[in-house]
Order: structure tokens, then C-alpha cells, then sequence
């Protein structure tokens, strides 16, 4: 008969909003083994599967540690409660965790508006003198935090969804909260054990062949949530947090936000160790993604580094629950090896009560490969030079039309067009030649598109390029320094002569604003910290324990274009101290870039 032989979860711990679906090895009749589901609409020899949820819980309260959340919360901060801070992230579970994480934490305080009086006195009222005898802090010896005020997250009562029963040798409770394979654990089950069960169950009877086989989850955590990040005019003013209930920008501007959100299949524990194996796995990440940049409320979305499967399954559906149009474009597959509906590539996704959609290019560096080598390599010398050359990176190009008013253009009744390209760059450190040469590509490719439309340009993505490297310098002013290190490595002789690495593209890169503000203040100072003084990029946008640096660039043409505001850039105080990316509470090793654009009066090349 049928029957379960083994039952594992996917993920050490369970998390709120994601969902969980325990893997279930079945026996067949026939003594085959499965991973299908047998339901009782497709019963096998009589039998088909049951599956019972239950969350376990007895009067006896547990709070979880906000950094370390499979950790059991000792002491709580009591300053956020009277700032309002969501309780669970006041949680910590020793004095040495609330002090490690303090750099991090106090942001938190800063930011709540009831926090901070002109003269300072309210803070040291809240929160005590951090470091003294008086911490501002509650601590429970005993560790059951029922001394540590009311917190939603961890007292709500439980709702259950069927019929409850006990374990009175136990004194525990279970409650019944889902009766198929999937569940999705929610805001009461934060602090509670999970159980899940299945059975064969006899078709007509309608009882089990045996008793059930279970497994227990640890205790579900609230889903970790970053600091938000506070959208920064150019002048230094500062916006606040973006309104995420706002439906537009202001009228006449738009946003564009770039984004690698690293693809699952190389989100992995051997190249992210530091990393907890729950926060990897897809079914947390793609949430806690989803959240970060729905939040950010972009009009213009560049993504790279997309599974198709995921584009198809979750991203493309859910982006237009939230009203955005997709576009997708997947990598060229002569190279991947791999599963090919894992294959990564670019989605750009925009409002459609912000743009239409025009016209789209697909750029491929495989055929520009296949053409450059037909023209200049030696036929003796193609295989070797399409070896080097054919590495399965694309651009997305789309041409928009802006459905809001076009202030500031010369012409108000004129169709104010856009081009957005979005684009992810080979990321070999060893073929630098091979990066310059897929850059000058795409350029060559939008001066194309320019040419034949007097339009705004941006040209988004992961250029695996820092600044001060060849392909950088190409975007950024137009030209390769002749006397450039990087130069010497063209062993198939594709950059030369060097002047050729040219364009006519008057790209800007939009960060570089930051270190164009004028003035004085916290926020401006605080910026300008976090961006390199002889580059003027970012410090860093993608951040491992291997590698910190910038990578990742929102250009746009400078006569057509200018930037309103920016995304605050991250550092020290958003990313806890010896933490690289991804981390529970940001899931990819890049992070996310966002400019506001006004159009404005072309002038005339």
C-alpha cells in the first residue's frame, strides 16, 4: 500500500509570509519511490495523502532575539516601545548581542520621531546611558520575558482555523492551522513550534493506514525587515521614507531603480557561508525581496540576474498584482551547463499608468561575437577567440512612452519618449578586454537608437566593472585613457585601436550627484561618507566577505535628464558590524540603486 518513508523540511526555521512545504518521500504499491503528491482526487490503490498542520502552544510566552533569531530574547529595549518600533526588533538575547548590534540599533531610535527632543534630554530618558549601570534596558534572569511589556507580535491570541485539541501530559495546546502540504506561517505563530503530519488514508474508509509520521519545526520567527533607506534630494533636503501608498512620483519626474537580487541557483551555503541556510533559500529570499523593492514604489524596475523559472512563476505575477508591465530577456545558453529553466537574465518592469511600451531590443553578445570574429580573427584563430569572447551576457533595451505630463520640454505636445536599457556585464576578472569590448557593444547598439530618435537615455545594471576600470570610464566620459593598465590584457586584438573605445552618449552616472551637492548638513555629510572622493561613486554596492566594492550604475544622458533624488546609500549603520550581504534582513549581495529623473529642454548635439 502506499506509504511515507521519510519527511524533511526544507529550511531550519520557519519565517512569517513564507511559505513552508515539507518534502515528502513516498512508497508506491508497486514499490517505486515518489515525490508527488498522491491526492484523494488521484488516489493510488485506494489511499491517498493527508496533511495536518498545528501550532503548538502553551501559556508560557517566548520572544525571539532580533539578531539572533534562533535565539531566545532575554532582555528587550525599552526605548523602542515608547518610540513605537515594532517590538520584534527590540528583542536581544544577551547584553552582548544589544551592544554589538548598538551602531545598527540606534538608527532605529533616530528615526522615530518621539525619540529625540531639541536638547537631548528625552533620549537619555528613554534610553538611559548606553554602556552604564543604567541601560534603559528590562532584563529577565529567568528568561521568559514576561516581564518585558506587551508585544503584539508574540502575545496575539491564537485564531485557530479548526478545531483545537491538548496534550494533557504536556500542558500544551495544538491548534489546528492548515490541512494541506503548504503552509504559511503567520503573525500568531511567531514565538510557537510548528507540527506538521501525514498519513495514507484509506479512500473508503477514510482513516489512516497507520500512525501519521510527523516532524517539528523550530520556533517562526517575524520575517527580518532592513532599516528602510530614505529617498535624498540632490540638494541635500531630505525626503523621508518613500511613501509606499504613494501611486506615482511627483508629477513631471519618474524612478528608476537597478537591482542584481542574486539568482537562486547561485545563492548557495559553500558562497555564502556567513549567511543562515533559512535566509538563503528561495522561499524567504523572494519574499523578503519582493517587500524591499514593491516598498521602494519605483515607476522603472531593472532587475538582473532573474531565473527565468522565477520571472515566469513569481516575479512577472506578482509585479502585476502591483500594476507594472514586464519585459524579460534570458541569457544566451551556449555556455550554461545547468538546469536550462534556471537560467538567469534582465526584467525590467514598468507602471503601466506611468509609460507604455514602445519597442523592445534584445542585445546578445554571443552574435556580436560570432560577427566581430567572422570580421577581424584569422580562421585558424576563431575557435580560440569565440572561447573567450562567448560568455552568454545580454542587455534589455525598451523604448517607453510617459503617460505624464512632459514639463520642461520644448515642445509639451511632443511624445515624450524613453530609452532604458538594462544590462549585466560578464563578471570574469580576467577578461577585461572581453568587459570593454561588451560595453562598447551596447553603446555603439543605443548611439544607434539615439541617432534615430532624439530621446532621453538610461543605461542601468551590473557592469562587474569598478569605478576607474576601463568599461567605467567608456560610460562615463566617452573614452578609454590610451595609457590604461587594463589595455594590456586584448589578446585577440579587439580594442584597438584604442581610439575607437569611444561614444557620443553624454552619460552621467547618477550617484556622482551626491558628490556634486552643495551645502552643509547631517544627511549631506553622512553621504558623502559613503562615496569615494576621487571616483565619486558609491563606496560599495555589492558587499561579501570576498569582495566590497561598486559594480552596479544608474547612467543617464545628461542633456536630456536631471537627477532630482536619490536612494541613501548603505553603510557601517545599515549593515551590522562583520555582516556581509546577503543577510537575513537584505537578500542579495548587491543593493538596490534608485534615482528620480525630471526631463528636461533638450540641447541640441
Amino acid at each position: 500500500m502506499l506509504s511515507v518513508v521519510r519527511v524533511h523540511l526544507p529550511s531550519e526555521i520557519p519565517i512569517v509570509g513564507c511559505e513552508i512545504t515539507p518534502y515528502v518521500l513516498l512508497r508506491l504499491p508497486n514499490g517505486a519511490i515518489s515525490t508527488e503528491d498522491v491526492p484523494e482526487t488521484a488516489a493510488v490503490d485506494g489511499h491517498f495523502m493527508r496533511y495536518r498542520w498545528y501550532r503548538i502552544q502553551s501559556d508560557r510566552k517566548v520572544a525571539i532575539c532580533s539578531v539572533h533569531p534562533m535565539e531566545q530574547a532575554t532582555i528587550q529595549c525599552l526605548g523602542c516601545l515608547k518610540s513605537k518600533i515594532p517590538a520584534a526588533k527590540s528583542y536581544h538575547c544577551s547584553a552582548k548581542c544589544f551592544s554589538d548590534a548598538w551602531q545598527h540599533h540606534k538608527v532605529l531610535h533616530e528615526r522615530a520621531s518621539s525619540a529625540l527632543n531639541e536638547n537631548g534630554a528625552e533620549e537619555e530618558e528613554l534610553f538611559g546611558r548606553f554602556g552604564s549601570g543604567s541601560s534603559g534596558i528590562l532584563s529577565s534572569g529567568s528568561g521568559s520575558m514576561s516581564n518585558l511589556g506587551q508585544s503584539p507580535g508574540v502575545n496575539n491570541g491564537p485564531v485557530p482555523l479548526y478545531p483545537s485539541g491538548s496534550d494533557k501530559s504536556s500542558g500544551e495546546t495544538w491548534f489546528e492551522v492548515g490541512r494541506s502540504q503548504t503552509y504559511t506561517p503567520t503573525a500568531d505563530d511567531i514565538g510557537h513550534v510548528l507540527r506538521f503530519e501525514c498519513a495514507a488514508v484509506d479512500t473508503e474508509k477514510k482513516v489512516p493506514g497507520g500512525p501519521p509520521t510527523s516532524i517539528m519545526t523550530s520556533r517562526v520567527i517575524p520575517a527580518p525587515t532592513p532599516t528602510p533607506r530614505r529617498l535624498i534630494q540632490v540638494n541635500g533636503d531630505v525626503l523621508g521614507h518613500l511613501d509606499m501608498d504613494s501611486q506615482s512620483s511627483s508629477f513631471g519626474t519618474f524612478t528608476v531603480l537597478s537591482y542584481n537580487i542574486l539568482a537562486d541557483a547561485y545563492a548557495t551555503s559553500d558562497a555564502y557561508s556567513y549567511c543562515p541556510t533559512w535566509a538563503l533559500s528561495w522561499t524567504y529570499r523572494r519574499q523578503n525581496l519582493m517587500r524591499e523593492i514593491i516598498g521602494y514604489h519605483a515607476d522603472i524596475i531593472c532587475l538582473q540576474e532573474v531565473q527565468l523559472n522565477h520571472f515566469e512563476d513569481f516575479f512577472a505575477p506578482e509585479f502585476d498584482k502591483h500594476g507594472y508591465q514586464a519585459l524579460y530577456k534570458k541569457r544566451t545558453t551556449e555556455v550554461y551547463a545547468g538546469v536550462p529553466h534556471a537560467i538567469d537574465g534582465c526584467a525590467t518592469f514598468f507602471r503601466r499608468d506611468r509609460f507604455s511600451h514602445v519597442k523592445k531590443y534584445e542585445v546578445e553578445f554571443n552574435k556580436a561575437a560570432q560577427s566581430l570574429t567572422d570580421a577581424i580573427i584569422p580562421p585558424a584563430q576563431k575557435r580560440v577567440a569565440l572561447n573567450r569572447l562567448i560568455k552568454d551576457n545580454i542587455a534589455l533595451i525598451a523604448v517607453l512612452e510617459a503617460k505624464f505630463g512632459n514639463q520642461g520640454t520644448e515642445n509639451p505636445g511632443k511624445r515624450q519618449l524613453l530609452c532604458v536599457a538594462n544590462t549585466h556585464v560578464n563578471v570574469h576578472q580576467d577578461l577585461k578586454d572581453v568587459k570593454l569590448w561588451e560595453v562598447q557593444t551596447l553603446l555603439k547598439g543605443l548611439e544607434k537608437i539615439a541617432n534615430s530618435a532624439d530621446i532621453p537615455m538610461l543605461v542601468c545594471g551590473d557592469f562587474n566593472s569598478i569605478p576607474g576600470s576601463t568599461p567605467h570610464g567608456l560610460l562615463a566620459i566617452g573614452k578609454v585613457d590610451q595609457l590604461h593598465p587594463d589595455l594590456a590584457i586584448d589578446p585577440l586584438g579587439i580594442l584597438r585601436p584604442v581610439s575607437k573605445l569611444t561614444h557620443q552618449l553624454p552619460l552621467v552616472s547618477a550617484y556622482s550627484s551626491f558628490a556634486r551637492m552643495v551645502g552643509v548638513g547631517y544627511d549631506l555629510e553622512h553621504q558623502r561618507r559613503r562615496m569615494d572622493s576621487a571616483t565619486n561613486e558609491p563606496l560599495f554596492t555589492n558587499c561579501t566577505r570576498d569582495f566590497t566594492g561598486t559594480v552596479d550604475y544608474i547612467f543617464y544622458t545628461a542633456d536630456s535628464l536631471s537627477v532630482e533624488s536619490l536612494l541613501e546609500l548603505l553603510d557601517e549603520e545599515n549593515l551590522r558590524k562583520d555582516t556581509a550581504l546577503p543577510s537575513p534582513e537584505w537578500s542579495s549581495d548587491h543593493i538596490a540603486l534608485l534615482a528620480e529623473f525630471r526631463c528636461k529642454p533638450r540641447i541640441r548635439r
